[in-house]
């Protein structure tokens, strides 16, 4: 049974519209302390939406979120960085705060690239680059940290040693996670609750729960590394093009 004061952001019933057209919908979960939540589904399923909701930059949402701390971190989906520009990871970790010193070694450290410093952005490999953004994530030890797509651009071997580091993070500042990712038998070890998406809640549970889950199956298929462009469920209602939930 966990402890009301674990918790970090709760949603409920939380949904998201642009143009009468919803982008998510009915949504409810909660990160605790020291718990990583996984977010799945296909492209276009709702996840960053629902990572933008629980961190407060939608505020027009149905239904509620709760958050219970400022101290957050944000690794988002997409950076705009101008790689032509001589922009060392020391720089860049200093861009939009006031860090010490120490403080960027021991960030540097944790995520295993404290010898990159000096070495420019345009230099790092995908994983190399991807640690860099962990860290600075990390720098200010926040309470909840938000990872959208966090090993995107790497090799698999790349991705698993990713994951176990988000783990080591998750363990080391005893701090909570809400990850997106669309491979969920790669995270499978380091998940301790997920949440499927296709616009709703699809399923939920333990990651091996979910593996089992039928929805689940009709969504991924018997490949559940593949990510389908359609999602094609046994539910008793239908997605509309307008992004609506349809009784059959």
């Amino acid at each position: 049974m966990s402890s009301n004061q674990n918790i970090l952001v709760k949603l409920k019933d939380a949904g998201f519209k642009i143009n009468d057209k919803w982008l998510v919908q009915g949504v409810s979960l909660q990160v605790e302390k020291g718990k990583i939540v996984t977010l799945i589904g296909p492209n276009g399923s709702g996840k960053s939406t629902t990572a933008k909701i629980a961190l407060g930059i939608y505020k027009k949402i149905e239904g509620a979120v709760e958050k219970f701390t400022n101290k957050v971190g944000y690794v988002p989906q997409k950076i705009s960085i101008d790689w032509t520009l001589p922009l060392r990871v020391n720089d860049f970790m200093v861009l939009t705060e006031n860090l010490k010193s120490e403080i960027i070694d021991e960030a540097l450290s944790l995520t295993g690239v404290i010898h990159l410093k000096d070495k420019n952005l345009g230099d790092l490999s995908g994983g190399e680059f991807q640690r860099v953004l962990l860290a600075r994530a990390i720098s200010k030890k926040p309470d909840l940290l938000v990872l959208d797509e966090p090993v995107q651009g790497v090799d698999f071997t790349g991705e698993i040693a990713l994951y176990e580091l988000i783990k080591k993070i998750s363990d080391e500042l005893d701090c909570g996670i809400l990850l997106i990712s669309h491979d969920l038998h790669t995270v499978m070890s380091a998940t301790d609750h997920v949440v499927c998406l296709n616009g709703h809640v699809c399923c939920s549970g333990s990651p091996t729960d979910v593996a089992k889950n039928e929805e689940y199956k009709a969504l991924f298929g018997d490949q559940a590394s593949q990510i389908l462009s359609r999602y094609e469920h046994k539910h008793d209602h239908i997605h509309t093009d307008e992004g609506k939930i349809k009784k059959n």
